[in-house]
């Protein structure tokens, strides 16, 4: 009589006779660096929507409340600075960069066609 075979383990299945070989650090900054961009990105998205709901927002008030309509605007721009600030912030680098004007652009926009 011929021995069974051992069935065949799936290999999505863990082996205890096999443990895992642990993370390179190369692949730990690998994920790292995935982490921060996701992040970044989830982060930036959210604020930067908060700022042109703002400058949305900015068009349902009264004409006659100018000032208030600007305000609105000038805030939503403000956001939107801190959004792209804040996605710099995650990946350690500087905030001081011409590229936070790019947060002011839902006002630029926006006061464009509240002024027009």
């Amino acid at each position: 009589m011929a021995p069974e075979p051992t069935p065949r383990r799936a290999k999505h299945l863990i082996d205890p006779d096999r443990p895992r070989t642990a993370a390179s650090p190369e692949d730990i900054a690998r994920l790292e660096r995935v982490q921060r961009t996701v992040l970044s990105v989830l982060v930036g998205t959210t604020i930067f929507h908060l700022s042109i709901g703002l400058v949305l927002a900015s068009f349902f008030i009264d004409d006659s409340e100018r000032v208030s309509q600007i305000g609105l605007s000038v805030l939503g721009g403000a956001f939107g600075v801190v959004a792209i600030a804040a996605a710099f912030a995650i990946h350690r680098r500087s905030m001081a960069s011409p590229w936070l004007l790019a947060g002011f652009t839902p006002t630029v926009v926006g006061l464009y066609f509240l002024l027009s």
